[in-house]
């Protein structure tokens, strides 16, 4: 009984020496990991550059079901942070500055450390060579599990090496598997809605439309609006010559609002007219293939466009539904002339549109 008293003593003397060790020792970290990302570089930058897209890759993230993320109105670019909880840490990432396609640099905080983040970017033979790089200090608790993994380098190295990993098999999966179905001429029904409207550059639509919904969702937050269906886009114009794209990202309310004046945000009523509907299951970057498929459609079966009318993109299924890219489900309506019959479309977010009786609610800006 004795000698087990001992042992136990010793047991207990040995722990607290290993625990004043260790807290001794630097918890400074300098790693740096890269990988041939297959992919081209603009879809690897922006995949990175948008903090929603870090539960998908990042292996500490993926490996602990506890963690739960907060994303406020920016997280992409400049400015663009999100926080979490988990059963381990507590902390935040912010982007401190980027530069398109070659560089991003982020502070994270975890568990009160400061850490430094720096993206690099670069076009090499069989994709994009992406080098992640990540300076700072250790907590305690991470200090005893680099003691036990053969050192710092080693832990955040191996973290690193399995986030980009995941990274390579994320994007050639979820990003490059998606399917187009032209599903026919369908009636679109009408409805009030509140839109954004904004002009920008072809390579610059996807990232500003992620944008501009994430700001009217929580523009509708903030003054406590209900949604009456699935955010959508209406293209106002799209000129390819002059590269001028004119949108308005909208959300579809039940009845009129009056905005106050100085808002960014306006309403609108769409009107009820026939479109040729195609359905895209995948990431929003297909959309240009989608609509490729649809104008052949409409001219391989002779149907007319009218011109009076806009495109639009109803989000049925995206990235605040689920966090697959592949499982995201954009559907696309072109305005076209009807024929003799035409089909109604009975899906969720079409029927979102209808137009109710007209009430008026005012908010501010």
């Amino acid at each position: 009984m004795r000698i087990l008293k001992y042992l136990f003593l010793l047991l207990f003397l040995f722990l607290i020496g290993l625990s004043v060790f260790v807290s001794t020792q630097k918890g400074d970290f300098d790693v740096t990991r890269s990988k041939v990302i297959k992919n081209p570089r603009s879809t690897v930058f922006n995949y990175i550059n948008d903090y929603r897209n870090w539960e998908t890759f990042c292996s500490w993230i993926k490996n602990d079901t506890s963690y739960n993320f907060t994303y406020p109105e920016l997280t992409m670019g400049k400015g663009a942070s999100c926080s979490w909880i988990s059963s381990g840490s507590d902390g935040n990432l912010k982007t401190i500055s980027v530069k398109e396609n070659e560089s991003i640099s982020q502070k994270m905080l975890n568990n009160s450390e400061t850490s430094e983040i720096y993206w690099k970017f670069k076009d090499t033979i069989g994709g994009t060579k992406v080098t992640w790089r990540s300076k700072g200090k250790l907590d305690f608790q991470s200090k005893v599990s680099a003691f036990f993994h053969g050192g710092i380098n080693n832990v955040v190295g191996d973290i690193f090496e399995k986030s980009l990993e995941n990274l390579n098999k994320t994007l050639d999966l979820e990003i490059n598997t998606y399917k187009v179905k032209v599903n026919g001429v369908v009636n679109l029904p009408g409805g009030f809605y509140l839109k954004q409207f904004l002009h920008c550059k072809q390579k610059d639509v996807d990232r500003n439309i992620k944008i501009l919904v994430s700001r009217m969702e929580h523009f509708f937050d903030k003054n406590k609006l209900s949604r009456n269906g699935k955010p959508f886009i209406i293209y106002h114009k799209y000129d390819r010559t002059n590269d001028d794209i004119g949108f308005s990202v909208c959300m579809p309310v039940r009845d009129s609002i009056h905005i106050m004046p100085g808002s960014d945000v306006e309403s609108g009523k769409l009107s009820s007219y026939t479109n040729l509907k195609t359905t895209l299951l995948g990431d929003y970057s297909h959309t240009q293939t989608a609509w490729k498929k649809a104008l052949a459609y409409i001219s391989k079966n002779h149907l007319e466009r009218n011109k009076s009318g806009q495109i639009i993109e109803i989000y049925a299924v995206g990235r605040n539904n689920v966090k697959n890219p592949s499982k995201w489900i954009t559907e696309i309506y072109i305005p076209v002339f009807p024929k003799a019959a035409v089909k109604s479309s009975h899906n969720n977010s079409a029927d979102s549109l209808s137009v109710p009786t007209p009430n008026t609610e005012t908010v501010s800006p």
